[in-house]
C-alpha cells in the first residue's frame, strides 16, 4: 500500500453540467479542475453523472461514454497543469447491454492514466428514481491504490446501504470518495431532509470505520428537480471539516492527513474489531442464505 505519511489537499467540485452537452460540460469540468489545482488541490472529487447531468432516462444511451473516451476528453483539456492531479469523477459508462452509472479514478500528469472504474452497485428504483430501468448494476467493490493511500469509491445510493462502507473498511480503505446527485426533498430549515441524511450517514461512516469521507454533489436544477449540493469532507473522527452551500456551484477544499486514520482507529477500535470477527460474520451470512426467508 502507498505511504500515507504526507498530507494532501482534496477538493470537492460541486458543479452543474450543461445537461446533454458533452463538449461544453467537459470544458467546464476541465476549467473547474484547473482552478482547484491552481488553489492547491492534489485530488479532485466530482459528482455522480458529472459529464452529462443526472436525469437523462432513455437519453443516457446516446450520452454514455467508454472509460477510454472519458480519459481522452478530460486529459486532452488538462495539459500543462502546474502539478499532477488525481481526479475521481462520475459518468455514464457504455455497457454491453445498458449503460453503467460509474466513477473513474484518473491520474493526470504528463498524460492522463485510468487507474480504476467503479460501477454503482445499488440502483435506486423508487420515488423519483428509476435507475434500474435504464442502467446495468455493478458487481464489484470500488478499491484503488493511489499515491495517497488506499481509497474506496461509492456512488450515491451505495452510501445508504452501510454494508458497502463496511466492505471497503475490511478491504483496507483509508478514505472513501462519494459521488452523488440527489434531488432535494422535504426542506427542514436551511437544508433538505435528504441532505441532512447524507450529513448523518457520512458522519457515521467516518466515525465507525475511522476513514476520511469526501463527497461531491451535483448542483443545479434538472427536470424540475433541484439537486441539493452540500458537498463535504468528514475526518476519521466523524467531524465535518468543510461543506459547500446548497444548490449552487462551489469548490470546497480540505487537508487530508491519513495518519489520523490510525489515530482514530486506535481511539475507537471498531475497525479492528470488525476485521477480527469478519470470518464469523461471513459464516453467519452464509448460514442466512440457507435459511428459509421469514413469512
Amino acid at each position: 500500500m502507498p505511504d500515507a505519511a504526507t498530507p494532501f489537499q482534496v477538493a470537492c467540485l460541486q458543479i452543474k453540467p450543461a445537461k446533454g452537452d458533452l463538449g461544453s460540460t467537459f470544458d467546464h469540468l476541465a476549467e473547474s479542475i484547473r482552478q482547484a489545482a491552481s488553489e492547491g488541490a492534489d485530488l479532485c472529487v466530482l459528482p455522480e453523472s458529472a459529464t452529462t447531468g443526472y436525469i437523462l432516462e432513455g437519453g443516457v444511451d446516446n450520452l454514455a461514454l467508454s472509460a477510454e473516451d472519458l480519459v481522452r476528453e478530460l486529459g486532452g483539456r488538462l495539459t500543462g497543469l502546474p502539478k499532477p492531479v488525481d481526479v475521481a469523477i462520475g459518468f455514464y459508462e457504455q455497457g454491453p447491454r445498458r449503460p453503467h452509472n460509474s466513477a473513474a479514478y484518473i491520474e493526470i500528469g504528463d498524460r492522463a492514466v485510468l487507474r480504476h472504474v467503479y460501477r454503482k452497485f445499488f440502483l435506486p428504483t423508487y420515488g423519483v428514481f428509476d435507475e434500474h430501468r435504464f442502467h446495468e448494476e455493478g458487481s464489484a467493490l470500488g478499491v484503488v491504490d493511489t499515491r495517497f493511500g488506499r481509497l474506496g469509491l461509492l456512488i450515491c445510493e451505495d452510501v445508504w446501504h452501510s454494508i458497502l462502507a463496511t466492505l471497503l473498511c475490511v478491504a483496507g480503505a483509508q478514505m472513501v470518495l462519494v459521488h452523488s446527485a440527489s434531488p432535494a426533498r422535504e426542506f427542514q430549515g436551511d437544508k433538505p431532509r435528504n441532505l441532512l441524511r447524507y450529513d448523518a450517514m457520512l458522519e457515521a461512516l467516518s466515525g465507525e470505520h475511522g476513514v476520511y469521507c469526501a463527497m461531491a454533489m451535483l448542483a443545479g436544477f434538472e427536470g424540475g428537480k433541484g439537486l441539493t449540493g452540500g458537498s463535504q469532507v468528514v475526518d476519521p473522527f466523524g467531524n465535518r471539516v468543510v461543506q459547500a452551500e446548497t444548490f449552487g456551484e462551489q469548490i470546497v477544499m480540505a487537508e487530508v492527513d491519513l495518519r489520523l486514520v490510525a489515530e482514530a482507529r486506535a481511539a475507537t477500535p471498531l475497525a479492528s474489531d470488525l476485521k477480527e470477527r469478519w470470518p464469523d460474520l461471513i459464516r453467519i451470512a452464509n448460514g442466512l442464505e440457507r435459511e428459509d426467508p421469514p413469512a
